[in-house]
Formats: structure tokens, C-alpha cells, sequence
């Protein structure tokens, strides 16, 4: 009985250095990981970057182009038990001279004592270890462990890789060619990954094959042969920016609702989550502020809840954020001050800092003004000096920040009024 084949992306996989795409930063004349098979220096690493850009590809090159033991552990799977074992067959290996690779897929997910585990085994140089992740390292590996690897930085591959990596793919699988409207379709939905990208692929050239007889595959063949993966929305197509457009729009607009079906649009479509969270944390403060400083609290909770929970369970964390930031008082104050701010600064260029605002820590500093005639204002009749000017020379007092009368920006509008009533009554004659 015939065996089936292996998936295309299993397929593809590069056998040698010089077949992988991407990671040019990494793997280009003389730069950090090709550096090191050239010398013979392997090491033990963090491989952190998205999901498909060849984290595990790289690993089973070293372990090949060291001659050393690959051994795979899934930190989604696994456990201690797969440690000792990973132990014992390096130890089991060490007399005869050959090194061992430990390769730990998703290791964020081990916890402290498991990542712990590996520790003495690295010190003592019984195997290497290479652990990947699609998470911040900083925080998701122990900063023991981390101290012992050097972190690479892997990056989504971008439109020329995906090109080239549906040439190979073609050629391989005899599949028609696609117009340029699909190929852009097909690599936007990727967004990145090259597993995704070559799973897309080959559904579609399957599909395509059994209507017989097409030349080309163009964007509606592209839809109708990947329906649900593709459907409504995709990262590569307008549709993509016009459903963030309509969740950001909803949100300011003050409808829950609304919110609601546009966020589930996104989340229904194959956005990633953590985009969307990246997203409902912008219009807490661009559409909110301090009309409500508690919508960015939320959105940030939001945020780190999913981190935490992932899909489908974090995703109602996100829906608690759309939800609150619709109903909450509305301001772009801050974001119209910021902008305001910017601009200005773009324009005037570049002031001295006067003396009196300057601190002053040696007695050198002292001598020459640093911060003479500053006034404490906690010093001060309810913490305000009256009069003080924090402007640069020739500049100011300017208004960037103009609290709108909604939520709490009613309070700070009425204080910063009272404030500069102070201010003006501050002022000496002349």
C-alpha cells in the first residue's frame, strides 16, 4: 500500500543553510548564526520569533551540521519525564565523543522547575540547548536559564521570501500558476509563515487539481478553493484594514454592539488576538484619555489576560475592553495635544533647558547656576508655584492639552483653569 506523502511544508524543509529563506540578518555573510557553523562554534540559544519562520528548522540544521544527537522536546506535551530521558541518552552518548542538541519547542511553556531542570546539564556541557519561542523571553524564561543562551531574534518572512518559497513549492507540486492579484491574496493571508503559507498552498493546488483542466488560479478560484481559511477576511486584502477601520470607528462612535460584531468579525477571520488587544489599547488612549484613565487599565488588563488564557478562553477578556471602551465618556484630547506637541517641536528645533530647571549634583554645576531660584513646589501653598515657568527661554507658556468637557476631563479642565488664574495673578507688572 502506497504511503501518503508528507506534508509540502515537511517537504520543503531546507536540508542545508544555504536553502533557508529569510533570516538574512542571522544567516547572511558573516552574521551571528552563520558565523557559528562556519567556526564550529555551536552554542546554546534562544530562538524567539513568530510562528513559521524556521525556529525548528534551524535547530535540526545545527544538530546536522555538528553531527550531534537532535533531541525534540514540546514543551506543550512534555514534561521532567522527557528531560531525564533527553539526559540519559546524552549521557548514554558522551563516550563516544559525540555531542548531543536538545531542542525545546515552546519552551515559555515549561514552567521555572522544568526550564530549571536543564540548567546543570548546560553548565557542565552534557548537551546544547535550544530552546524556541513566540513569546518575550525577558519574560517567559528563567533569567537563569537566559543568562546561559544568547537570543536570536527570528523575523516573519516577508514578500520576496514568500515568492520564492511558492517557486519551490510549484515546482515541486506542478501546480498552475496563479495571477498576481491571488499571489498577493494568498501571501497576505500568510502573514509570515511559511507553514501556513505552503498548508495554504497545497489545499489549493489539491483542490484546484480535481476541477481539472485550469490554467491559472486567480482570486475567486483562490476563495472558492480555500473558503474558510480565507473568507471574509485576510491580511493581505482592504478588507483586512476596512474591519479595524469599522471596530475603531464603533468604539468611537459609542456603540457596544457594534464593537462586539466587528471584534468578532476580526477574531472569526484568523486575526491574530494579540494584533487586536495591540489595537483596543491605542483607542483607550486615543479616543479616551483622561475622559476616563481607566479604559487604558482595562485595555492593558485585557491585553495580559489573553496572554495568559490564549484562545478561545482570552478572547473574552478582549470583548470586556471593546465593550467598556464603547460605553466610556469619549475625548481625543491627549491625542490632538501629543500631535500638537510634536508638531510644534518638529518645527522650532532644538532649546536649551534654562538653568533654573536643570539639576544640579556636583558642586560644579552648582557654581554655574544648575538649578538656582528653582522652586520646590511641594514647598508651596497647595503644591503650586505660582508664577513658575517650566518653558524653555523665548518659549511658551503654550497650550497643546485642552481637557474636553466629558468624564473626569470636566475636573481637569476646571483645575487647570484655576491654575492658570494662579498664574496670571503671579505675574509681576511689566
Amino acid at each position: 500500500m502506497k504511503q501518503p506523502d508528507a506534508p509540502l511544508a515537511e517537504r520543503l524543509r531546507p536540508k542545508t543553510l544555504n536553502e533557508v529563506i529569510g533570516q538574512r540578518h542571522l544567516l547572511g555573510p558573516g552574521k551571528p548564526l552563520r558565523a557559528a557553523f562556519e567556526l564550529g562554534r555551536l552554542h546554546s540559544m534562544i530562538l524567539w520569533g513568530p510562528p513559521g519562520v524556521g525556529k525548528t528548522t534551524l535547530a535540526r540544521l545545527m544538530a546536522q551540521g555538528f553531527n550531534a544527537q537532535f533531541i525534540p522536546i514540546s514543551a506543550v506535551l512534555g514534561g521532567v519525564k522527557d528531560i531525564r530521558e533527553a539526559v540519559e541518552r546524552a549521557q548514554a552518548l558522551r563516550p563516544s565523543g559525540r555531542g548531543t542538541l536538545v531542542f525545546v519547542d515552546e519552551v515559555h511553556r515549561f514552567n521555572k522547575a522544568q526550564q530549571d531542570a536543564f540548567l546543570p546539564h548546560v553548565e557542565s556541557g552534557l548537551f546544547t540547548f535550544i530552546g524556541a519561542t513566540t513569546e518575550n523571553p525577558s519574560f517567559e524564561v528563567n533569567s537563569a536559564l537566559l543568562s546561559r543562551a544568547t537570543v536570536h531574534v527570528l523575523q516573519s518572512l516577508d514578500e520576496a521570501d514568500l515568492r520564492e518559497l511558492l517557486h519551490r513549492a510549484r515546482t515541486l507540486l506542478a501546480g498552475p500558476p496563479l495571477t498576481s492579484g491571488a499571489e498577493k491574496r494568498l501571501i497576505g493571508y500568510a502573514d509570515g509563515d511559511a507553514r501556513r503559507f505552503l498548508n495554504a498552498y497545497e489545499n489549493l493546488v489539491a483542490v484546484v487539481g480535481t476541477a481539472g483542466g485550469v490554467a491559472e488560479i486567480d482570486e475567486p478560484l483562490l476563495e472558492q478553493s480555500l473558503g474558510e481559511q480565507l473568507r471574509r477576511y485576510d491580511n493581505g486584502g482592504e478588507q483586512f484594514y476596512d474591519t479595524i477601520s469599522a471596530l475603531h470607528k464603533a468604539v468611537r462612535g459609542s456603540d457596544p454592539d457594534a464593537a462586539l460584531y466587528w471584534l468578532v468579525r476580526m477574531l472569526d477571520g484568523g486575526v491574530d488576538p494579540r494584533y487586536a488587544a495591540r489595537r483596543i489599547v491605542r483607542m483607550a488612549s486615543e479616543d479616551i484619555g483622561l475622559a476616563d484613565p481607566r479604559a487604558l487599565q482595562i485595555a492593558l488588563d485585557a491585553a495580559h489576560t489573553y496572554e495568559r488564557l490564549g484562545s478561545p478562553e482570552g478572547e473574552l477578556t478582549l470583548a470586556q475592553a471593546v465593550v467598556y471602551l464603547a460605553v466610556a465618556p469619549k475625548s481625543n484630547a491627549i491625542y490632538k495635544a501629543y500631535n500638537a506637541a510634536r508638531a510644534f517641536v518638529r518645527q522650532d528645533g532644538t532649546r536649551n533647558v534654562p538653568l533654573h530647571l536643570r539639576n544640579a549634583p556636583t558642586a560644579l554645576m552648582k557654581g554655574l547656576g544648575y538649578g538656582r531660584d528653582y522652586r520646590y513646589a511641594h514647598d508651596e501653598p497647595d503644591a503650586f508655584a505660582a508664577g513658575e515657568s517650566y518653558w524653555p527661554d523665548a518659549v511658551g507658556p503654550l497650550r497643546f492639552y485642552e481637557p474636553v468637557a466629558r468624564g473626569l476631563e470636566i475636573r481637569i479642565g476646571e483645575k487647570l483653569t484655576e491654575l492658570r488664574r494662579k498664574n496670571q495673578a503671579a505675574k509681576k507688572p511689566g
